[in-house]
């Protein structure tokens, strides 16, 4: 059995609603176990028999389209890669600290191509910095992701389907669930 992290695109926005609750007992009718949600954003910790993220991926948005009525985007890391991107660093402490934004991470569906990289590390400018991880893109705006000159949709348009979590909810989930604290 693998521990694995279910980070969902959309939930709790555009008219979707479903509690902390109701989201555990779709993942347990999906014969999931040691279900756990983290904060009301969908982020899903839990254990299953499958070893591939592949295979748990759609394991997972197909479960929910059929219980929800709706496509959900699911992007799963093991939890080998959710404490691997807890302990990544990608930019100076003094860069960090200077930013008004919080760092963020950019989750992908699949590692990004050097010409799709190219492209999106050239959005940087001045303000924000961004650096890639495996199937990460890691953004440390200059001040909230709404001020920032950088277009997600932009960002997407390179990338592919994303979804974002600040850094430090990563770390949090890590220390609360992966023995990463």
């Amino acid at each position: 059995m693998s521990r694995y992290v279910a980070f969902l695109r959309g939930m709790n926005v555009g008219g979707h609603r479903l509690t902390n609750e109701e989201l555990c007992a779709h993942f347990a009718a999906m014969g999931l176990r040691e279900v756990h949600t983290f904060r009301a954003s969908g982020n899903v910790v839990f254990a299953a028999d499958e070893h591939t993220p592949q295979a748990v991926q759609e394991r997972i948005e197909g479960g929910l389209a059929q219980a929800l009525g709706y496509a959900v985007p699911t992007f799963i890391r093991a939890a080998e890669e959710v404490l691997s991107i807890a302990s990544q660093r990608p930019f100076a402490d003094e860069h960090v600290q200077a930013s008004k934004g919080k760092l963020q991470v950019a989750l992908l569906s699949g590692a990004p191509h050097a010409e799709a990289q190219r492209e999106v590390l050239a959005m940087a400018g001045a303000g924000d910095r961004l650096s890639f991880g495996e199937r990460e893109l890691y953004w440390l705006p200059i001040g909230g992701l709404l001020e920032s000159p950088i277009e997600t949709k932009d960002v997407e348009r390179h990338l592919g389907s994303m979804t974002v979590r600040t850094k430090n909810t990563v770390e949090q989930i890590a220390g609360k669930y992966l023995d990463g604290g």
